[in-house]
Parts: C-alpha cells; structure tokens; sequence
C-alpha cells in the first residue's frame, strides 16, 4: 500500500512539473483562470538592471503568440506575473513604470495620466518572494494584485496596451526578457 501510494505521489510530483514553466529557480503554474477563461503560461523572461536580478515575468494569454503587437492589440485577456528575486522600492517600481512608459507608449502616458497616477498610488514596495499580478479582463479592465490581494481596477483597454507595453512594445526593460515572454 506504501509503495503504491509513494509511487502515485511521485508520479503526480513529476506530471506536476512537466505542467509548469521554471526560470532562475519561479516557478509558475501553466494556466491560471482570467475573467472565466483559462490563460496559457506564453513564455518567462529574466529582468535584469545591471547585471542585478529583479524578478522573473510570466504572460499569460488565451492562445500562444510570439506576435506582440498581435497581444497588445488583442482585446482578450491576459496576464503578467511579476515574482521579484529581490527587493525593489517603491520608487524604484515607479521609477521603472514611469520609463518604460515614457520609452513604449507616452502619447497613452500623457493621456491616461490620471489612471498611470491612480497605479502609482496603489503600487507598494514588492520583498523577495512576492508578485505583483497584472491581469486584463475586457469589459472590467486591468487589476493589480499586489501579495495576492487586489489592489486597484482601471477600466477600458487602452491602460491594459500601455502597461502591457512595458514588457512587450519596442523597447523593453530587457531585450532577452520580452523574448522570453514571447516564447522565444
């Protein structure tokens, strides 16, 4: 009876791990439930600041793509998972959103000035081990989920582009980690 069970739990241990994406040591799940629909793990990437490891991103999306612009534009759900490997402030957190956004999409920057505004006030320091959960549901809009709770919504699609944008428009933090995200 030992045998058999310890098998079975090895066997569900190993299916387990075929069944979910690893990078520098995060894992995460191969599908999360969105707004009523099941999202597929489309790709991890590693965000480095100078050599620095920060945190390791997940997307999520309906269906498998390596088109960003096909994703950004898409008015679907998605997802991006932030698991940061160390601690970042939150400024630093601003400060990276503020750039990017500036970098991928600032005519949207300006004009959802009020919405960016409204994140940045949500946005607290993330700690080792912890995620900040980005996730657009058409028809609600995007939440942030900061250590499993939910901490702002921002309704319409246009918030859901530019932060998106951030990992997947033409300049990303990391060329390697929009890659990555994209299944690359």
């Amino acid at each position: 009876m030992r045998k058999t069970t310890l098998m079975l739990t090895l066997t569900l241990l190993a299916h387990a791990s075929l069944h979910a994406g690893t990078l520098n040591g995060v894992t995460l799940p191969d599908t999360v439930q969105a707004g009523g629909a099941t999202l597929v793990l489309n790709g991890m990437g590693l965000r480095t600041k100078y050599m620095v490891k920060v945190y390791v991103a997940g997307l999520y999306v309906a269906q498998k793509s390596s088109d960003p612009v096909a994703i950004l534009k898409a008015d679907a759900p998605r997802r991006i998972v932030m698991h940061f490997v160390r601690d970042v402030s939150k400024s630093q957190l601003t400060d990276g959103f503020t750039e990017s956004f500036n970098n991928n999409s600032p005519d949207a920057a300006k004009t959802l000035k009020a919405d960016v505004d409204r994140f940045f006030s949500a946005l607290d320091a993330a700690k080792d081990g912890e995620e900040l959960v980005f996730t657009y549901v058409p028809g609600t809009g995007t939440t942030l989920s900061e250590v499993g709770k939910e901490r702002l919504t921002i309704s319409g699609p246009a918030f859901a582009e530019m932060l998106f944008s951030v990992w997947l428009g033409p300049k990303p933090p990391n060329a390697s980690l929009k890659k990555g995200l994209l299944g690359q």
